[in-house]
């Protein structure tokens, strides 16, 4: 079954809201073996809709809105499609119920426009909104289907998965399953040159792709069941881990920060940061993980001298002799968060963010990093290549991951 995705909402247009609606269904529906070969974005506009939805369905099976279904005027979506496949709109009762007990809940008086969002296509499927008052449906005509869901994507979200998913699925007969190999420390064109004989294959296929400092691979099979594509998958990521090795911290791990909270966890370790041109950001990076608290207690932000001096301990004729951006400061302010902390590691860096050089005329993306155990510190030194405007952030994300990694390599 082929589909596209239509995004109703002028707002969509003019970039006032992410569509994150995009990335979730084309996830979603490919996990039941709907290919999303297009998808459109078209502002709250009848004959723009319409003209929309005739490419649409030149080219696919099934097409899937989201947005336009409120009760204000220029909400259109359910008008617009009902037309283009000759049906009337009629109320459906039990919709307008639902509608009315929901703001009986809240306490207040539905709006008399709300009633406009339980008039749906007649001989539609009817999906209920548990976030909110627009219900979504689906048309069928001349074997096309057609989806409406609601923008919102706490309401979107939620009907697809209680609704749309159980109707699509009854049409199907594939699974498609991926699983993501992220790594860290190997380029993009290296990665793909390791499992360079296998990106030709089929099913499985593997993908690479480029992230912010980082490289990673997705592995997609296709089969009547997920079991039946888990097996598929398998060996192709057992041969893909054997040839990367360390460079790999994950399988289906969403980020270098949760891998290093569950490897602390594992180990029954803390961890504490010392950070001056990251800010902060490794600390928060790790306090995103639920369950970080179990494994980090301290965080020092030392950006002036004086704080990495009385903080730290760093010794002043270290930073006169080398500046603060050296390998010697970045050590001695992980012993010296280790010594503050108690905490079983330490991880510090100093560094150039950017945009422009330092006093020495060094250009930024230039980092040192340190960890300790209290018996033994390690170093290293990052060079991002990134100048100019723009620098800042990509060099101290990058910065950060690498500390995080620092950490898991730890382990290795």
């Amino acid at each position: 079954m082929t589909c596209e995705l239509v995004f109703v909402g002028t707002e969509l247009l003019l970039g006032d809201i992410l569509n994150t609606n995009a990335q979730y269904l084309s996830k979603k529906l490919a996990e039941i073996g709907v290919n999303v070969l297009h998808q459109s974005v078209v502002g709250d506009n009848p004959e723009r809709l319409r003209d929309v939805l005739e490419t649409a369905f030149s080219r696919a099976d099934l097409v899937l809105t989201t947005g336009g279904l409120g009760p204000t005027k220029d909400d259109l979506t359910k008008e617009v499609c009902a037309a283009f496949f000759e049906k009337k709109l009629v109320l459906h009762n039990e919709s307008l119920r639902r509608m009315q007990a929901y703001f009986d809940e809240k306490g207040v008086e539905m709006p008399k426009t709300n009633e406009k969002q339980a008039w749906m296509p007649e001989d539609s499927v009817i999906f209920e909104n548990r976030n909110g008052t627009a219900p979504g449906c689906a048309m069928e005509r001349n074997g096309k289907r057609l989806v409406l869901l609601p923008g919102p994507p706490r309401e979107m979200k939620a009907m697809y998965e209680t609704g749309v998913l159980p109707y699509l699925q009854s049409m199907t007969h594939a699974v498609i399953f991926s699983k993501e190999i992220r790594t860290f420390g190997i380029g993009e064109s290296s990665m793909a040159q390791c499992v360079g004989d296998l990106l030709d294959s089929e099913n499985p296929t593997v993908a690479p792709y480029a992230k912010e400092g980082e490289a990673m691979l997705r592995v997609t099979a296709k089969a009547e069941t997920k079991e039946a594509a888990e097996r598929l998958l398998q060996p192709v990521i057992d041969e893909i881990l054997s040839r990367l090795g360390g460079f790999v911290y994950g399988v289906d791990v969403p980020n270098l920060e949760t891998a290093v909270v569950a490897l602390l966890k594992e180990k029954h370790l803390t961890v504490a940061t010392a950070e001056s041109c990251t800010a902060g950001l490794v600390a928060k990076r790790l306090t995103d993980v639920p369950g970080a608290s179990d494994v980090f207690g301290c965080g020092i932000v030392s950006y002036q001298n004086e704080i990495k001096e009385k903080l730290l301990g760093v010794d002043p004729a270290t930073i006169d002799a080398q500046t603060a951006v050296c390998e010697d400061v970045a050590a001695q302010m992980a012993r010296g968060v280790l010594r503050q902390s108690g905490a079983d590691l330490a991880v510090a860096i100093t560094g150039l963010a950017g945009p422009g050089k330092d006093e020495r005329g060094r250009d930024p993306g230039l980092a040192y990093l340190a960890l300790t155990d209290g018996k033994k510190t390690v170093t290293r030194t990052v060079h991002t290549g990134q100048t100019g405007p723009g620098c800042r952030d990509y060099n101290r994300t990058v910065f950060a991951s690498h500390v995080l990694d620092m950490i898991r390599c730890y382990f290795a």
